[in-house]
């Protein structure tokens, strides 16, 4: 069924005829009745309009037909960006959404509210296919992945219900009010809310909400797992000063600079203590840890199952954070086997080193890994686990990695694209996917976390 316009021309301007468009000009407010296609990459569906012209439509499912009114784009752009602001059929996969915050032109945080739970995995398991065929070329069985997106243990909830799993909420202040809030989509403006339902009961239980933050760009709060660590960063606008801190539970206070990045320590301890893998990780200065409080423990077992460890091997940690998945494999090659941690930010080496300290065979550099790796002097090692950042390892590291002659590596993705991106490569130097596994550590967003096991592809023959 094509897609009808609505609203064909927006409206006249004020006192002006109304009579057609010049070229490019702006679309923003036209509304089209379309069909929903399929699910994209970044938590929305694709449609087009009766011209042909591409709409990502966000808070619309696949198969319903919807009003969608576009917020960015223009006469002959290659795409359109559009809200779904009316229903016409409904997917049998729609719930109203549990948060009234959610909804066209209201928070961004969340892509998936109006979907149920199980239909949500569905969608990032139909993102992860698609990506893997298009820049891979592999179907999930040549991927050694059963197509299914697994839940946090304890996430499994009925519709209508929201795991409150996020332990670190980044809320921005309305200069006009002070009051906290959430980002709108792909916007500046901040949504005022009273209550964030995904956000973890440590963080609800500060009350960040409730406060007032003049002169505040931001407050980050932070809710450690595994100890009672409460921690906030408060980034000031331009000449604005600290606000006295008062919560309704004993927290840290760190000073965030946006110019430089940098977080400094106002009161309290300047880090936090996150436990996983029977281990526990300081954590300083607002650095990065998993968001869901079962993310840790359930990446350091996919990882460690895809890679078996064996005594006295040699291990690759890259982009190694605060040093998690290289403690597992100290633990797990022993006093004969050794590893080396490369990570590019200061503070997190030097949590890293703090918190391996206990493995004499154990070393973190710091550095970028395509400068790193080279400078080492490595030419085999037996383990390599690398959790790059969203944009991928690249196709430098990668054909690096894969002339180490590791017998398996593990590969911890937070993004679909860039996970194939990186297979691909991998397959050309040598290297094919045993199994990839897909897990749901973000709930009601359309972020996704994999973890891949490679190894050499002449093993398999």
């Amino acid at each position: 069924m094509q897609a009808e316009p609505k609203n064909s021309q927006v409206g006249p301007e004020p006192g002006g005829s109304g009579a057609g468009r010049e070229q490019g000009g702006s679309l923003v407010g036209q509304e089209y009745e379309v069909e929903i296609g399929p699910v994209a990459h970044g938590g929305h569906c694709i449609a087009r309009t009766a011209e042909g012209q591409v709409l990502f439509v966000r808070h619309a499912l696949p198969g319903e037909r919807v009003v969608a009114r576009v917020t960015e784009g223009e006469e002959g752009a290659r795409f359109l960006r559009a809200d779904a602001v009316r229903i016409i059929d409904a997917s049998k996969d729609r719930v109203e959404a549990p948060c009234p915050y959610a909804g066209p032109g209201r928070c961004g945080g969340c892509d998936w509210q109006h979907a149920k739970p199980g239909a949500q995995r569905r969608l990032k398991g139909e993102v992860i296919a698609e990506q893997l065929k298009r820049l891979a070329g592999l179907t999930p069985e040549e991927a050694g992945w059963d197509g299914t997106v697994m839940p946090a243990e304890g996430d499994k909830l009925p519709a209508g219900e929201v795991p409150q799993w996020r332990t670190r909420v980044q809320y921005a202040v309305d200069p006009a009010t002070g009051k906290a809030g959430l980002r709108r989509h792909r916007s500046h403006e901040v949504e005022p809310i009273d209550h964030c339902m995904i956000a973890a009961p440590g963080v609800s239980e500060l009350g960040v909400e409730r406060r007032d933050w003049t002169g505040m760009e931001s407050v980050e709060a932070i809710a450690a797992t595994g100890s009672q660590d409460r921690q906030v960063i408060l980034t000031p606008r331009p000449g604005a000063r600290l606000p006295l801190v008062e919560l309704d539970k004993p927290v840290s206070v760190l000073r965030g600079d946006e110019k430089t990045g940098g977080v400094h320590r106002v009161h309290g301890r300047p880090f936090v203590r996150e436990r996983a893998d029977g281990r526990t990780h300081r954590v300083g200065g607002g650095g990065f840890w998993q968001v869901h409080p079962k993310a840790a423990d359930t990446l350091v077992t996919a990882v460690m199952q895809g890679l078996l460890p064996r005594k006295g091997d040699m291990a690759l940690d890259l982009y190694c954070g605060v040093g998690l998945f290289a403690g597992a494999l100290a633990d797990r090659v022993g006093d004969k086997g050794a590893v080396l941690g490369i990570e590019s930010g200061k503070r997190a080496v030097e949590d890293a080193r703090h918190n391996l300290a206990d493995f004499p065979r154990v070393r973190i550099e710091q550095g970028k890994v395509e400068s790193v790796l080279p400078r080492t002097g490595i030419t085999e090692v037996d383990l390599i686990v690398l959790d790059p950042p969203r944009v991928g390892a690249g196709r430098t590291t990668v054909t690096h990695l894969t002339s180490l002659a590791a017998r398996r590596i593990a590969y911890v993705a937070c993004d679909p694209a860039a996970l194939a991106r990186d297979l691909a490569y991998f397959r050309e130097g040598g290297y094919r996917v045993r199994t990839l596994r897909a897990f749901d550590l973000f709930p009601m967003t359309h972020h996704v976390e994999c973890v891949a096991i490679l190894e050499p592809a002449a093993k398999a023959v």
